[in-house]
């Protein structure tokens, strides 16, 4: 890592203050003074205070949103851990720039534009904003993905992207990410900063077979035993098993963090570059976080299907440690629920699975 890098990263995160209580309190207020039940609106009511904590006033104005979908290549592809090859990277990145994709056509819905960002693809994309930091990542099954100052290069792309985007006028950022190969770095990051079993982390992706998602599991196991990332530094997580994507996504949180603006967790992997992000923040920044977090039911992050596609081996104590990472605190109790939802935020973890609850 350069002296500059090592600075800016320093800087970024001193930047970061606590969240403002007394505008939390004015949107709690806020919705007391409506003609409806206390509470009536459930998680909305809360989610909007922890925003009006964030950015420091309770006169919210959210209207003006983009979908940040960042886009990277990974060299653990050569392992044969997915169902297609890295060209199909380039091939979505160029539909979302052209706005075929379908992250175009439910951002539309939602009154958002999409921003596809190549932070890492093998090669450019016309009309894809290029700000790659490298290629594409190393195969970590054979060497490290990155270098360390190359990670953190990726993290402050990230940030820097964030703090533009909020210059010109978007008030509400929610993160994405295209890069075949992706669930596998996503998985040994998990891994590595939980201390799981990559059983219980890796699921079959976009589609693998059986067959392929045992290659995958052993290709994570003993890339951790080889390379030994330290669970104490997310950096060094990152630049060994992870994604530049993922270290983008990294710097987008810390990035929102001390911009004072709401970015929004999309999927398992963005969840996972928001738990580095957590990792390697202040305080500060940890209690500002305002996460939304769906994830897909082939990826359960902290227990795995049966063939009846029942939820076993769920490790509460691993549960208990992600939301300690994230500065929260859980509570386990059943319902009668059979999504697969997590939202994580700045008081509580929720995830719902078949009649288990964790908030």
């Amino acid at each position: 890592m350069t002296k500059m890098t090592e600075t800016e990263l320093n800087a970024l995160l001193a930047g970061i203050t606590p969240a403002n209580e007394a505008a939390r309190a004015a949107a709690h207020a806020h919705w007391g003074n409506l003609a409806k039940p206390l509470g009536g609106l459930g998680r909305l009511e809360t989610m909007l205070e922890d925003a009006a904590a964030l950015t420091g006033s309770a006169e919210l104005d959210l209207s003006r949103r983009v979908v940040v979908v960042l886009c990277a290549d990974n060299g653990v592809v050569a392992e044969g851990v997915t169902q297609t090859g890295s060209e199909v990277t380039a091939t979505v990145a160029g539909n979302m720039a052209a706005g075929g994709a379908t992250v175009c056509k439910m951002a539309k819905i939602a009154g958002a534009d999409v921003f596809p960002v190549d932070i890492g693809m093998l090669r450019p994309v016309e009309g894809v904003r290029d700000v790659h930091v490298l290629r594409g990542t190393g195969n970590f099954f054979r060497t490290r993905a990155m270098s360390r100052e190359d990670c953190e290069r990726a993290i402050l792309a990230g940030a820097t992207l964030v703090k533009e985007l909020h210059e010109k006028g978007y008030s509400m950022i929610a993160t994405g990410e295209m890069g075949i190969g992706n669930t596998t770095t996503a998985s040994a990051v998990a891994c590595a900063l939980l201390g799981a079993e990559p059983r219980l982390l890796t699921g079959k992706g976009a589609g693998l077979s059986d067959a392929g998602l045992q290659r995958k599991i052993e290709v994570i196991e003993q890339s951790l035993a080889r390379l030994r990332p330290d669970a104490n530094d997310a950096i060094d997580v990152l630049s060994k098993v992870g994604g530049l994507d993922i270290a983008g996504m990294c710097g987008a949180f810390i990035g929102g963090a001390e911009a004072g603006i709401p970015v929004l967790i999309d999927g398992v992997i963005s969840a996972v570059a928001a738990l580095c992000a957590a990792c390697s923040s202040t305080p500060a920044a940890t209690e500002k976080d305002t996460l939304v977090v769906g994830l897909d039911d082939s990826f359960p992050p902290m227990g795995f299907r049966d063939d009846e596609s029942n939820i076993v081996g769920f490790d509460v104590d691993l549960a208990k440690e992600v939301a300690s990472r994230l500065g929260m605190e859980i509570e386990l109790k059943p319902i009668d629920w059979t999504a697969n939802v997590m939202e994580l935020n700045s008081g509580s973890v929720d995830c719902l699975w078949n009649g288990l609850s964790v908030t």
